[in-house]
């Protein structure tokens, strides 16, 4: 028994760290320390000060949600459940949480390569696509293995020989793109991000760019055309219906006048006229001024009550925060990043270090 309790007592000293002698070993080597924190510093900052610079920016957005408002405080109370019962509660079968695939969609990323973008210092003034081909920055260091990748690629590259096809209005056909609009799209899709809570159903949407200005405008020009999208989705068949109800008002109007004025041109021919007949022919004619007018009237009022529901239809927006111009970028964080070289430096050079005493140790344990 004393002979076990020695022993166990000579493995626990064994397995104690002299932190002074451990210190003592660092400090002889504090030049090499130095040396090793000075080339770190140098190699990491001429890694990192290349990489351009990228700001986010970031907005939120309420929209108002259709359905029956009697039961709010149930899907209130669900929601702290993590349930939403806003889809139980509206018809509708465009749900909050498609709005990030719908910002994916070509049709919503190419509708961004026309808008007008200005860079903070003033100095670019051009469309989103062109500032997304032209005057976006680089790594230095990795140009030239951009192109030599370029390069090899275009040795086994196939010619693409697929047309590309226009809209009426002159834009980009987003079902036909060509390889480089098509890479564009990628880039802008690849720099918004959007995101719906599902329990109070509060759009977020994200945007980054290398622009911090650009990064703002770009964001507030996605919350707009994702409004318009919902609004017009929400509005379609009411807008649909005042449509058609324009077009049955225009046509009785048309027809209410043509009868006033066959009705006119007859009274005024027949005006000294006594004969049954002729009197005959007015009232009728008379009466159909009458039935014209009441076809009209009744369109007339069909047509505002069209007009009322379409913005009955119409969804409010509330933008909880609103997309503003960010004073730091997000990305690359150089002070982490030189700081993180340094810890790992030192640790490779701690290991290197005690190398011998952590092989000891390691065939130990074995």
């Amino acid at each position: 028994m004393e002979e076990q309790n020695i022993n166990n007592t000579g493995m626990q000293n064994r397995e104690v760290i002299d932190l002074r002698e451990v210190f003592k070993k660092i400090w002889k080597r504090k030049k090499l320390f130095i040396w090793v924190w000075i080339i770190t510093t140098i190699v990491s900052a001429a890694l990192i000060l290349p990489v351009p610079r990228t700001y986010t920016t970031d907005l939120t957005l309420a929209p108002e949600m259709g359905g029956d408002m009697a039961g709010g405080g149930l899907a209130s109370l669900a929601s702290t459940f993590g349930i939403n019962m806003s889809n139980m509660e509206t018809n509708d079968a465009f749900y909050p949480e498609l709005y990030p695939d719908v910002i994916a969609t070509n049709t919503f990323i190419v509708d961004l390569f026309d808008v007008p973008v200005v860079s903070l210092d003033g100095e670019i003034n051009t469309d989103y696509y062109t500032y997304l081909k032209d005057y976006q920055q680089e790594t230095a260091y990795m140009v030239p293995v951009k192109w030599l990748k370029n390069q090899i690629l275009s040795i086994f590259k196939k010619e693409n020989n697929r047309p590309v096809a226009a809209t009426e209005d002159g834009k980009k056909d987003p079902r036909m793109l060509s390889e480089e609009d098509n890479g564009i799209a990628e880039i802008i899709r690849s720099h918004i991000s959007c995101s719906v809570d599902k329990k109070t159903m509060v759009i977020s949407i994200a945007v980054e760019d290398q622009d911090a200005k650009i990064c703002a405008d770009i964001a507030d020009s996605v919350r707009v055309r994702l409004q318009n999208f919902i609004t017009d989705y929400r509005t379609n068949k009411a807008r649909g219906d005042l449509e058609h109800y324009r077009q049955l008002r225009d046509s009785a109007y048309i027809e209410y006048q043509d009868a006033m004025a066959a009705y006119s041109n007859y009274s005024d021919s027949h005006q000294n006229t006594i004969l049954q007949y002729y009197l005959s022919q007015r009232d009728e004619l008379e009466n159909a001024v009458q039935m014209k007018l009441q076809t009209y009237t009744a369109m007339s009022t069909q047509f505002e009550a069209a007009k009322a529901k379409v913005q009955e239809r119409t969804p409010a927006f509330t933008i909880l925060k609103a997309a503003t111009v960010p004073f730091k970028p997000t990305y690359p964080k150089r002070v982490i990043f030189v700081g993180a070289m340094l810890i790992i430096s030192t640790m490779i050079v701690v290991a290197w270090i005690f190398k011998q005493e952590i092989v000891a140790q390691l065939t130990h344990l074995k």
